[in-house]
């Protein structure tokens, strides 16, 4: 699938929470685990690390999922506006 096309998703507001809310679970994971692969350190008892190959490839992950979470809110915040 090409990475430069665009699509227009149309959700009812609870459906985009959900969204969000899923989008933010996955960034936390990545960054978790980019800690972990830089420190050592797991945050909890039952911590799963994410599969990648080193801190800096899960950070840029956390950072992908970040940048997609911006732009859907973005669009969310234009489109609440009056």
């Amino acid at each position: 699938m090409p990475t430069d096309k665009e699509y227009v998703i149309r959700l009812n507001s609870h459906d985009l929470g959900q969204l969000i809310d899923g989008l933010e679970t996955r960034a936390n994971a990545w960054r978790i685990t980019a800690t972990y692969l830089a420190t050592g350190e797991a945050p909890t008892e039952d911590f799963v690390a994410e599969e990648c190959d080193d801190a800096e490839e899960a950070q840029k992950l956390a950072d992908h999922y970040d940048r997609i979470i911006a732009h859907v809110m973005e669009q969310q915040t234009k489109q609440d506006r009056p």
